[in-house]
């Protein structure tokens, strides 16, 4: 990891096309900007986070939906 100090104004450049720039400094909160090709997909890590954490409730089904189903597939074999 590179570690550099900026202020407000002064920029860092990450390979050719990607430009990393300090806006503004107000207290302990720092905006900078990035400038960077469509091709780069630049997130916020907190929102890639929560959004991998959504996908993999999703993906995995709750206790109860699980008995659910096996008492369906239970009741199923019993009909038939």
């Amino acid at each position: 990891m590179l570690v550099v100090s900026r202020r407000a104004g002064e920029s860092i450049v990450i390979g050719d096309d990607i430009t990393v720039s300090v806006l503004e400094v107000r207290g302990d909160v720092v905006r900078i900007g990035i400038d960077a090709p469509r091709s780069v997909a630049v997130h916020r890590e907190e929102l890639l986070a929560q959004l991998a954490q959504s996908n993999q409730d999703a993906a995995s089904p709750t206790d109860d939906t699980v008995d659910s189903l096996l008492t369906a597939i239970r009741d199923r074999a019993q009909d038939s």
